[in-house]
């Protein structure tokens, strides 16, 4: 079966980002304090790098980790374990029981699965058995 997983692409993006408003962040602060400017000035890019370093650090950790959120991937069953799933406190189970249930997730648009349909209820994609 297959889940819609979190993309590590989008957070590896978002890290470079990061550090991209990093570097502006320490220019800002350096220019700031060369002119003299009024204290808020430098602060802002305190501010700016402070928060380009948390950003930093929570896209790498999603790019990297194993229980990622995002919207992009789409993962075999059994590849990685479903974030959603183990969120909310399903157990991990696989397309061997034959319950459309235990698919937890629409594959296509994120929906929970629910018990007995063959089609999503939100996007009307037929989900796997």
């Amino acid at each position: 079966m297959k889940s819609i997983k979190p993309g590590r692409a989008k957070s590896a993006m978002g890290m470079f980002g990061s550090i991209a408003s990093i570097v502006v962040g320490i220019i800002w602060t350096i220019l700031a304090i060369n002119m003299g400017a009024p204290v808020f000035f430098p602060l802002f890019g305190l501010v700016f790098i402070i928060i380009g370093i948390v950003q930093t650090v929570y896209n790498y950790r999603n790019a990297t980790g194993k229980s990622r959120y995002s919207e992009y991937d789409i993962t075999e069953d059994g590849e990685e374990p479903d974030p959603l799933n183990m969120r909310y406190g399903k157990a991990e189970q696989g397309p061997a029981s034959g319950d459309v249930s235990d698919a937890g997730f629409c594959p296509y648009c994120g929906a929970k699965a629910e018990k007995g349909y063959e089609y999503c209820r939100r996007c009307g994609k037929k989900l796997p058995e």
